[in-house]
């Protein structure tokens, strides 16, 4: 009988809403009106129970009628509950409190120091350090530019060693267009337009533009979608645009195209896309432009050529190694090389991914860098492609680690997101951002003052060159691009820890080139005779295990 009476008791509140209603209009009727309230509130209650039994839709709720609403109340704010109550500073989901309060602090020009000494583990395998010199530099200009411009490029760019990485007008909101464009601006760095095109919002800000060009061609398009050159080169003409970038995958979500839907597409998303109004706008998973390694060449050809000589370059997440070695290969057989190459890794952000892209496809962006930084090395083409890196870089230590690996300069998306306000709700994808950065909605943008937004801006990229600078100095370098794998020390376990040339070295120049084998690198060997300028698809399909190359 208490077994049977125990396994109703799912049954109790529900049941209990239904008889505190009874009673209550009894009450009513005879003691006080004021039941009444009682009665409707109950009675609501009871009605909800009614409909959760009757609905087939949540199991939960037919089981726990009434009651069963609970769950979904707490789920619904369940990342403000450990966000603000029970994530450490070090939890990084996807970026830790330590990281974006540094942010916040130099956005805003406040104290940014740390006292006590390091909260980070030290001796857990994974945590790297600076090594620093006996005798630090100090170093008095803290503006610190790469030059951006191969041997074919008749305009190169200055470039800031961090800028602001591709985020499109449509995935954030008009004024956090405007107020990170305002910030480049001030600040004297780059903003990378994001697929979307160029809006009016980059324009009025003023600051200069990275124009990325996707797959599908937004701003310089037909009206069947493919790319129009005419449209290009009128576009790239403007001197507001001082590089042009085209996108080949990106590190949240490679090789995943996407969609507009027409009812989000606004007159100002569509006159910056150059799209019409009322169709859903599709975004391909690749280019219809060229399929083939040399393809892409002539296509980075033909971009240069119509943009007076601007520097053009790619940006991708590494996948397959052996179709970046056949970009190479094509590089080599055109003579078209790159001015630049962006490198995107898999801890990348973006408005939204499914799952499976996020968190499994794709190369995280140290390794990725290494990659192409030693393949164009093998090639002997480094000295003629400036590299750009993306990936969580938030601090100084990231860039400087980042310069030490291969890169000549990094990008940052939701750092800068950050300096304009952004709490990482992960709400990007609902048109419901709290702080009015990634949504289309008019009255929550206006959240964002851009004078203020755009001075935070500026000051996160001026306070971050200055810590940058710093910890340069205290290696004993006059400029961060000095920085080589050496001045890093990387930790495998408690108690081992390798020399950054061991971890990340720097391969020889002209190796994959040379006719002279080295027998250490037999795998690279391998790997470069599959690939071809021709084609992207693999010479052979591998079955079995997997066979490595012998050294010859």
């Amino acid at each position: 009988m208490v077994k049977t009476i125990l396994s109703y008791q799912r049954y109790a509140v529900f049941a209990a809403a239904g008889l505190v209603t009874l009673a209550s209009l009894v009450g009513a009727t005879v003691y006080s009106q004021w039941l009444f309230i009682v009665a409707a509130v109950s009675g609501a209650l009871f009605a909800l129970g009614i409909h959760d039994l009757r609905q087939r839709r949540h199991s939960i709720l037919r089981n726990y009628p009434t009651v069963g609403h609970l769950r979904f109340l707490l789920e619904s704010f369940r990342p403000e509950i450990r966000q603000y109550i029970i994530e450490s500073d070090r939890d990084e989901v996807p970026f830790s409190r330590q990281d974006r309060g540094l942010v916040y602090q130099r956005a805003k020009g406040v104290e940014d120091k740390r006292p006590f000494g390091t909260i980070e583990n030290v001796y857990s395998s994974g945590y790297a350090w600076l090594t620093h010199s006996a005798t630090p530099v100090t170093i008095a200009d803290m503006d610190f530019r790469v030059r951006i411009g191969g041997s074919a490029c008749k305009r190169p760019y200055n470039a800031s060693l961090y800028n602001i990485s591709a985020m499109s007008f449509g995935s954030l909101s008009a004024n956090a267009i405007l107020a990170l464009n305002t910030g480049a601006r001030k600040g004297g760095f780059a903003h990378d337009t994001g697929e979307g095109g160029i809006s009016r919002y980059h324009r009025q800000g003023g600051g200069d533009l990275i124009y990325q060009v996707a797959s599908g061609y937004f701003g310089c398009r037909n009206d069947d979608g493919s790319f129009s050159p005419e449209k290009f080169a009128e576009l790239a003409a403007d001197p507001q645009i001082k590089m042009i970038e085209l996108k080949l995958s990106q590190g949240a979500k490679p090789g995943h195209g996407g969609m507009l839907p027409a009812s989000k597409i606004s007159q100002e998303i569509a006159e910056a896309r150059g799209i019409p109004m009322g169709m859903d706008c599709v975004s391909p998973a690749a280019h219809s432009t060229f399929s083939t390694p040399i393809g892409l060449m002539r296509f980075i050809g033909q971009l240069r050529e119509l943009s007076g000589g601007k520097p053009v370059g790619f940006k991708l997440c590494i996948g397959h190694r052996r179709e970046f070695m056949s970009m190479v290969k094509a590089m080599l057989k055109t003579g078209i090389i790159p001015d630049f190459i962006v490198v995107d890794g898999a801890e990348g952000g973006t408005g939204a991914a499914p799952v499976e892209f996020a968190n499994r496809v794709g190369m995280p962006m140290l390794e990725g860098l290494t990659f192409v930084h030693n393949t164009l090395r093998g090639a002997g083409i480094r000295h003629e492609v400036k590299i750009g890196a993306a990936g969580k870089i938030v601090s100084a230590f990231d860039i400087a680690r980042t310069l030490a690996l291969g890169a000549d300069w990094c990008n940052a998306a939701r750092g800068y997101m950050f300096a304009i306000g952004c709490i990482q709700a992960q709400s990007c994808h609902t048109n419901k951002c709290p702080v009015g950065i990634a949504t289309q909605d008019p009255i929550r943008q206006r959240a964002i003052d851009v004078g203020d937004k755009s001075d935070r801006v500026a000051r996160f990229h001026r306070n971050t060159m200055q810590a940058l600078g710093e910890i340069a100095g205290a290696a004993g370098l006059s400029n961060p691009s000095d920085f080589m794998p050496y001045h890093f020390m990387f930790r495998q376990k408690e108690n081992e820890f390798l020399d950054g040339n061991e971890a990340y070295p720097y391969l020889p120049e002209g190796f994959l080139v040379s006719g002279q084998e080295i027998p250490e690198l037999a795998d690279w060997y391998g790997r470069w005779d599959r690939a071809k300028a021709e084609s992207f698809a693999p010479p052979e399909i591998p079955h079995g295990p997997f066979q490595r190359r012998k050294a010859a």
